[in-house]
């Protein structure tokens, strides 16, 4: 029963600092009653009664904008939490964050997550809530909203707002963004007109929603569940889909028990919930960015922080098989996926490989929610079982050597040309996005079929924001002769969409002044071996420590790291803080360890 309202009014009866509700987190007035007061009269102002006050106040993350599709149905999703809330008790107050969509943020989306997660975590921190839905969806919403909760330390839960529908050209099912990338490398090549390219543009993002494939949208809404911080059928269901809607009411009531149980991330996450995010992460031949989501994810929490690293990315991938068949590493879609039983299906496929014990916001562990709802794929050919995986072994997989000496990582099941995987050539250097944009479809490149695309300088610092430019194009002249992939390097990312024999986020990147990527040279010989998980340059020790020292004597070495005391605003606090991409990119201020983690001087 509801306490009388005047006894919010007895100054004789302290507030409890540890107290829910309104009374929790109080402004600093100095008088805690006056506070309560003061905050009581201001929200009844929006129309609440001394009863809706007196519930568990469940917090709504909104991140709606009308630059972002991806999040085009949050106002229908914002309506259905709200319905389960309430109907189970509680008080739902939805409160503004920053929105990021890729194709809307400059430099890139990336640059700006870390800015979300400071947003979401002090928001969180500041406001009388006692549980939060973290409603998002596009790329890097949804790891910056649980690096944010994680050290808030409140009780949340995610929901995300779905992939969209694919589309149709010519009789042809087509879907953003996988089939944006292999048409325009078409379009380059010159084997679609004008007029095809345009068509397509019309056709590939057909609804509201996150891309269709297994970017890194969906990769992320997979690893959520597989986090245990969202419902087990939570990931796939289509952003217009009723299902949409029913799994946000039925977050809205998880939400409530949340806050009456107050199970905390840093409690509910452990070891063993990373482990089987991994797990999930190559066995969906997932994005090679949730590995850097994953690894700031990890490092937000005090007791996992430094445990899980990418040589346990790399062991995890070798005894796990691929074995749902999405574009980019498959054919199908998330629809596909979704409609073979999502992922309910494919964790009773992979649970003889994960660590059951792992409890889920439910507050049951992840082996007694299976046992709980049994269940088995659709269609093999879109969930395949453990005896007849899509690919071995390996999806992703980490390289190191003397090019890559902190690591560097290789989606494999994207490689559509198995060679490539094991292959030497001379570089074709390129040194920054802007070179490679002028130079790269010039009629006299000095390139082959054989040579190694390298393309320096798009790191979390050097450009800054580490951008997807990674997915380096083929020259025009090599597409026109109809090659279709080449070995290509670089220390940015790519689209979670794109495939392609692509070596992603090597580390140091190639603005910090020692790093041997950043002195790689046109015809030098670069070697990626898969097997031998090997990325090198072959130059000797001396002549790299040679052009390190004469790369410092021209001043050309480490600008990035040069200018970053002296910049203002959020840019010089991301180029002072950000740490490089086996710790996650994040700000070194921001990790369990504290200020100045993993930053490179």
């Amino acid at each position: 029963m509801a306490e009388a309202p005047n006894s919010d009014y007895d100054l004789s009866t302290p507030i409890d600092p540890n107290a829910t509700g309104l009374r929790q987190k109080l402004p600093g007035y100095g008088d805690a009653h006056f506070s309560l007061f003061m905050r009581k009269l201001f929200i009844k102002a929006l129309g609440y009664s001394e009863d809706a006050l007196s519930r568990p106040i469940v917090g709504i993350v909104n991140t709606y904008s009308s630059f972002n599709p991806c999040h085009a149905n949050i106002p229908q999703l914002l309506d259905a939490v709200k319905r389960g809330v309430q109907l189970s008790g509680g008080l739902a107050i939805d409160f503004p964050t920053i929105s990021l969509h890729e194709s809307f943020a400059s430099p890139t989306s990336m640059y700006l997550r870390n800015l979300m997660s400071m947003d979401t975590e002090e928001m969180i921190s500041a406001q009388p809530v006692d549980a939060v839905v973290l409603i998002g969806g596009c790329d890097k919403t949804t790891p910056a909203q649980l690096m944010g909760g994680i050290s808030a330390n409140k009780p949340i839960i995610h929901l995300v707002t779905g992939p969209m529908m694919p589309g149709s050209y010519r009789g042809v099912r087509i879907g953003a963004c996988t089939d944006c990338r292999n048409n325009w490398a078409k379009f380059r090549a010159g084997t679609l007109d004008i007029e095809d390219i345009a068509a397509l543009n019309e056709e590939l993002a057909p609804t509201g929603g996150t891309c269709g494939v297994m970017g890194t949208a969906s990769t992320m809404a997979c690893l959520l569940v597989a986090l245990g911080v969202m419902p087990i059928n939570g990931a796939t269901a289509p952003a217009v889909s009723s299902a949409r809607l029913r799994i946000a009411e039925s977050t809205g009531t998880i939400a409530v028990q949340l806050a009456k149980s107050r199970l905390k991330p840093q409690t509910l996450l452990t070891r063993e919930s990373f482990l089987n995010a991994i797990m999930v992460l190559q066995a969906i031949g997932g994005s090679t960015n949730a590995v850097v989501h994953l690894m700031a994810i990890a490092n937000r929490h005090p007791l996992i922080a430094g445990t899980i690293n990418l040589s346990t990315i790399d062991e995890i991938g070798r005894t796990t098989p691929l074995l749902v068949d999405l574009k980019p590493s498959g054919d199908n879609y998330m629809t596909d996926f979704h409609a073979s039983g999502g992922m309910l299906a494919l964790l009773h496929t992979l649970s003889p490989l994960l660590h059951l014990s792992a409890m889920t916001i439910s507050g049951l562990t992840l082996g007694e929610t299976l046992s709980t709802t049994p269940f088995r794929p659709f269609s093999p050919s879109v969930i395949h079982p453990l005896s007849s995986p899509l690919y071995p072994a390996s999806s992703l997989a980490i390289l190191t050597g003397n090019l890559a000496p902190a690591g560097a990582i290789i989606k494999a099941s994207a490689s559509k040309y198995r060679h490539l995987l094991s292959h030497a050539g001379p570089a074709v250097v390129f040194t920054s996005s802007a070179d490679m944009a002028a130079r790269i479809d010039d009629p006299d490149l000095d390139v082959t079929a054989d040579s190694v695309l390298v393309l320096q300088n798009i790191g979390p610092v050097g450009n800054p924001g580490m951008p997807e430019a990674g997915l380096i194009p083929i020259p025009r002249k090599l597409a026109a002769q109809g090659v279709l992939d080449m070995l290509r390097i670089s220390d940015g990312r790519m689209s979670g969409t794109a495939g392609g024999t692509i070596v992603l986020h090597v580390s140091p990147e190639a603005a910090d002044p020692g790093s041997v990527f950043g002195v790689v040279r046109d015809g030098d010989v670069v070697r990626c071996d898969l097997e031998g998980r090997r990325l090198e340059v072959e130059v000797g020790r001396e002549e790299v420590t040679r052009r390190i020292e004469e790369r410092r004597a021209r001043g050309e070495g480490g600008k990035a790291w040069e200018v970053r005391e002296g910049t203002r605003g959020y840019r010089g606090l991301y180029m002072r803080e950000v740490n490089q991409a086996e710790h996650g990119a994040d700000f070194g201020f921001l990790t369990a360890a504290g200020p100045r983690a993993g930053v490179s001087d």
